[in-house]
């Protein structure tokens, strides 16, 4: 065992786990396990192994990866792998295709408005071509009659092809033992594939080399749709084309396509290395439409564009309908007989009244804004209530509350004199409190609250308090509901009147 260098196992349906310990098989290079059912963990013997080593490791049901490379046949190694992802090897797909075409062992060629890829990377024993992303190749076995050094894996006709598009089968891809393409990124639904197969290594020249005949089975989707397939006997002779139609449903967004020697056919006919399977291109067309993607495009940058403005349209609309936006004249028609229902104050006189909104002169601040004490010209003193720019409180709900104010008259409600309107200014003029609200004297400072309230007093705002709501409630022909009753919106007069 010490001097053993090719150990194949392959097509065995082996099973167990592989020992993790190869110091004995110090000379081995090659190991070919592929078609087995070898489970457990990869050993770290296989990840040591420098590129030189050939280990095929393909069709079996591992727990776990090793490391990729080009001379490690990895494909659909571990458990599970039959139509998920093949390797962790492979990358992510960027973009789902509709379509694969293969110029199988030649360069790229342009065929009318198709483009076959180029598939003319050298093949291998174990090799598997994982780095593309749209599709990739896995080769097992070498060719048994021949030093492994002289494997060759892709033919090449010399003489001068006359078919049709003969730049497709010029040269072809060859295996001695098995051959898979694997697509992924694929759509799911039913796909049209042709495989395309010419002779290009026998001849039929009646000489020994027309005594080869190459047989093979060719597997889609794991169902056998060639079984021992003969290209000369398929294509009517040698240098002539032979495309085999099939339709396969991809359902996981994979597609696979197998070209496997079951050992018939000659081997040593008509040299040595001359046997196996041979594919010259591959097309894979779906059967739906795919999506016009210059159209996709286009929506997708005309979303772009137009929800942008959908949304500030909507903003706008939004801020001018809270009257943000609003111009001097739409506020001045919403604003159009106020005089009619109160009086009307200049800006100026508020400002003298006020001695322009001195701090000392503020009495407090609600929701609608700051209030202020000011005395006018001829000694009325008044409460200046002053809309706020961050106050919620629109052109609407100021001419609401003009409207309510000027329209209830009691002696238990506070009086409005009039109102300011002047560019951006909204002002309310009320009666002045002198004695401040209920709740501050009841908890003020204790100066203030050194103030008694005797009995007799307290009953007398409680009876007022009790009038003021029931004309709101019931009395009064516009019925309001307070909703806001606290010691803060009931303001007392000299007499402790409240109002």
């Amino acid at each position: 065992m010490a001097q053993l260098k090719i150990l194949d196992l392959s097509f065995n349906r082996l099973n167990g786990s592989l020992p993790t310990n190869y110091d004995a098989l110090q000379s081995l290079e090659k190991m070919y396990l592929t078609w087995n059912m070898f489970t457990g963990p990869i050993p770290d013997w296989f990840n040591q192994r420098s590129y030189r080593y050939e280990l095929d490791l393909s069709y079996n049901n591992f727990t776990s990866e090793a490391k990729c490379r080009d001379t490690l046949n990895l494909f659909k190694s571990t458990r599970g792998g039959n139509y998920s992802k093949p390797v962790e090897c492979l990358s992510a797909c960027s973009e789902e295709r509709y379509s694969v075409h293969i110029n199988c062992g030649g360069p790229e060629a342009t065929i009318g408005n198709t483009i076959y890829e180029a598939d003319d990377e050298p093949g291998g024993a174990a090799k598997y071509a994982f780095k593309r992303e749209d599709w990739q190749t896995s080769t097992s076995g070498h060719f048994w009659d021949v030093p492994a050094s002289l494997d060759n894996y892709i033919a090449q006709n010399k003489s001068m092809l006359r078919m049709d598009n003969s730049v497709l089968y010029t040269n072809a891809r060859l295996t001695p033992l098995s051959l898979t393409y694997h697509v992924p990124c694929l759509v799911n639904g039913n796909y049209t594939i042709k495989l395309h197969f010419a002779e290009i290594v026998m001849r039929d020249n009646r000489s020994y080399y027309s005594l080869g005949r190459p047989i093979f089975d060719v597997y889609i989707q794991d169902i056998v749709v060639l079984k021992d397939f003969d290209i000369v006997k398929a294509a009517g002779g040698v240098d002539e084309v032979y495309i085999h139609n099939y339709t396969a449903n991809v359902t996981n967004g994979a597609l696979e396509i197998r070209l496997h020697w079951a050992g018939k056919g000659t081997t040593m006919s008509p040299k040595k290395g001359i046997y196996g399977p041979l594919i010259s291109a591959i097309d894979v067309e779906s059967d739906f439409k795919p999506p016009d993607k210059g159209r996709r495009k286009r929506f997708i940058v005309a979303g772009a564009v137009v929800l942008p403005l959908f949304l500030i349209i909507i903003l706008l609309s939004t801020l001018w309908w809270k009257g943000y936006l609003r111009g001097r004249k739409s506020r001045d028609r919403e604003l159009v007989g106020l005089d009619l229902l109160t009086g009307i104050f200049t800006f100026r006189q508020i400002k003298a009244a006020t001695n322009d909104f001195d701090p000392v002169n503020k009495l407090g601040e609600g929701g609608f804004g700051c209030v202020y004490k000011g005395v006018l010209s001829d000694g009325t003193q008044i409460a200046v209530k002053q809309l706020s720019a961050k106050s919620k409180q629109g052109n609407r709900e100021f001419v609401n509350e003009i409207g309510m104010i000027s329209a209830l008259q009691h002696p238990n409600l506070v009086r409005l004199y009039g109102c300011c309107i002047e560019g951006k200014q909204l002002l309310l003029v009320y009666e002045y409190m002198e004695n401040n609200s209920l709740a501050h004297v009841l908890f003020g400072t204790k100066e203030i609250q050194a103030t008694k309230l005797e009995w007799r007093t307290r009953q007398r705002i409680c009876v007022s308090i009790a009038k003021g709501l029931v004309f709101l409630h019931e009395v009064s022909t516009l019925k309001i509901v307070h909703r806001d009753i606290k010691g803060d919106t009931w303001h007392r007069n000299m007499h402790y009147m409240v109002t």
